[in-house]
């Protein structure tokens, strides 16, 4: 996708454009009024818009991206859409899945803290599981980076940090746009948005349809907040604690900004060594609305998901926030994803197999709960 500017016209070679066309016959008592403007040219970088900057800037993110390309990536950045061939023989059923989102109000401990590159990671990991959950492996990436005056050291800083996440994950960043909107943005923000694209053969598509009563609730760990709950946390430790982004927190064993900058992690890896296992029913990624409103999203009809309260250590980082607004448990379960950032559905006579493979991958399991008899529901007990 084209990141570069369109250039200014050049209206002295377009035929009969003002500066070129013949003066206008007199017309008798007609009168024109020539509109007030300025003796000096007003140009897009008077309107706060660097057409310059925003060049370099786009040579250096070229760079970036392409050291995230593969064989099958067929274009160059600059172009005005990003060229990417599916690999037919690899995937002849092949099925698409693809996802948008953001990093959300994260982004404004970015800026007091001025670290840039971790949100970029936030942004492609955040993409990558809400499509691996449905069995697809990311085959390129797209971002979106909007700010009111372009500094092109922190749009390079975001964009190592998209680059480097794109390559973990093994997918390509293919493009992007990068928007100068003066006025629209207050000094030193900016906004950051991403989309992916996945592929999986369509009969190892993982939709949940094939949950069963009596399948097994596993839950592995989350980093932190990831990128969701970031308005009541923000309000929690800035507005009624009163927490500089730098201080240390006794409860927290870390300084405050530092805590809610953890970068969202990536469950790409052990969604992979599952699959090839062939013991998955379901997978939900616990992002916005927490357990209570994602785990749903995968469940068929007559069936619920029983979670146990307790069946897993909450991190301090949840209860503190708790403490400090005297917050529901309810809201806290709806709002934050309470320590568990992804939810797998696992069949019963599979169980061992699957905790075989998670014990062999080192990764940290908890068993959360069971399918039961219902209409949709997280219920708690």
């Amino acid at each position: 996708m084209d990141r570069g500017h369109r250039p200014l016209t050049d209206e002295s070679k377009i035929p009969n454009s003002p500066s070129t066309a013949k003066p206008a016959a007199k017309t008798g008592s007609a009168k024109t009024t020539a509109p007030k403007g300025v003796a000096t040219p007003v140009t897009y970088a008077d309107a706060g818009v660097d057409i310059s900057s925003g060049d370099r800037t786009k040579q250096r993110i070229k760079y970036l991206a392409q050291k995230t390309f593969n064989k099958n990536v067929l274009s160059d950045i600059g172009g005005f859409g990003g060229l990417f061939k599916l690999d037919v023989a690899k995937y002849p059923n092949p099925v698409l899945v693809s996802s948008a989102d953001g990093v959300g109000t994260k982004l404004k401990i970015a800026f007091e803290l001025n670290i840039h590159n971790t949100v970029g990671a936030d942004l492609v990991n955040h993409c990558v599981n809400d499509i691996a959950v449905q069995g697809a492996t990311p085959l390129f990436f797209l971002d979106y980076l909007a700010t009111g005056s372009l500094d092109g050291e922190i749009a390079e800083r975001v964009v190592s940090g998209i680059g480097e996440a794109c390559r973990a994950n093994g997918c390509a960043l293919i493009g992007g746009e990068t928007a100068q909107m003066p006025g629209f943005y207050a000094d030193g923000e900016y906004d950051l948005a991403g989309f992916i694209v996945g592929v999986v053969e369509r009969e190892k598509l993982i939709t949940g349809a094939g949950i069963r009563i009596g399948d097994v609730l596993l839950g592995l760990p989350s980093t932190g907040l990831h990128t969701n709950g970031y308005s009541l946390a923000r309000k929690l430790f800035f507005d009624v604690a009163h927490y500089g982004a730098e201080q240390y927190v006794n409860a927290l064993k870390d300084k405050a900004g530092a805590a809610l900058m953890k970068t969202h992690r990536s469950y790409l890896g052990v969604i992979k060594k599952l699959l090839t296992a062939e013991v998955v029913a379901g997978m939900a990624h616990i992002t916005g609305g927490g357990i209570t409103e994602n785990v749903p999203r995968i469940l068929p009809k007559g069936v619920s998901a029983l979670v146990e309260l307790g069946s897993w250590e909450v991190p301090p980082l949840f209860t503190h926030l708790q403490e400090l607004g005297n917050v529901d448990m309810d809201e806290m379960l709806r709002t934050f994803n309470m320590g568990i950032g992804l939810v797998v559905v696992i069949p019963g006579e599979k169980f061992k197999r699957a905790k075989s493979v998670l014990e062999r991958a080192g990764e940290k399991y908890h068993v959360i709960g069971r399918v039961v008899k219902g209409d949709r529901r997280v219920l708690y007990a």
